[in-house]
């Protein structure tokens, strides 16, 4: 299932809308993240799967591929956590999108 949530980023002194868009496959499973991440980003992976866990929500089985989108932007810093996480559990039906405003 697909889900999509809006973000930010910041380029010097100007924002820019991001969005987290993420996939969940019945494929063999993994976690891949494209869009131009930096290594604080990359390293949300295991932020966000011990955070669902945590939370007493079993982390989806699966591809999960999240994109952040434009990809042509860098994007930085620890404020794509949430954004992935709630997408991640939007995706796997564990909550509603509606709540989300999407």
């Amino acid at each position: 299932m697909l889900s999509k949530v809006k973000s930010f980023g910041i380029n010097g002194i100007d924002g820019f809308i991001v969005d987290v868009e993420i996939d969940i496959s019945k494929n063999m499973p993994g976690y891949v993240l494209v869009g131009l991440p930096d290594a604080s980003i990359k390293e949300s992976k295991e932020r966000v799967q011990s955070a669902i866990r945590n939370s007493g929500v079993m982390f989806p089985l699966g591809k999960v591929v999240v994109n952040l989108a434009p990809a042509d932007m860098r994007k930085e810093g620890v404020v794509y956590d949430l954004p992935i996480a709630l997408g991640i559990l939007t995706a796997a039906g564990e909550i509603d999108e509606n709540i989300l405003f999407l």
